[in-house]
């Protein structure tokens, strides 16, 4: 009986945390990268929800920054640096390397519902 007993409360523990997760109106947050290589941003355009982070990773020899004029600017990331923003509006964002203008690279931000608004 006492083995049962365990399988049924592992399997409700389960049941409960596969529901739990399942409900609606959870937050949707993911960490997403863009490496910063050869003076390139890749990928270029990436398209994430609102809520998710986005993590740019340097890892070419030498500094570049991410600016996107009056939403984000990270200081200068040396090779191995990261710079983080959370993205809590739904819009697309523009950004470059302010050290080397000619890199470029977009994040489109879409609502939980699935549709992007142009900010």
């Amino acid at each position: 009986m006492n083995v049962l007993n365990a399988v049924r409360g592992g399997f409700a523990a389960a049941l409960m945390l596969a529901l739990a997760s399942a409900l609606p109106g959870d937050a949707h947050a993911a960490n997403l990268e863009v490496k910063i290589d050869n003076f390139t941003f890749g990928p270029q355009k990436l398209t994430v929800k609102v809520g998710d982070t986005v993590t740019w990773l340097n890892e070419d020899d030498i500094p570049h920054t991410v600016v996107s004029v009056g939403k984000f600017r990270s200081k200068a990331l040396d090779t191995d640096d990261k710079y983080s923003f959370t993205f809590t509006a739904a819009g697309t964002y523009e950004y470059f390397c302010g050290l080397h203008p000619h890199m470029q690279g977009s994040i489109v931000v879409e609502a939980a519902t699935g549709s992007a608004a142009t900010q």
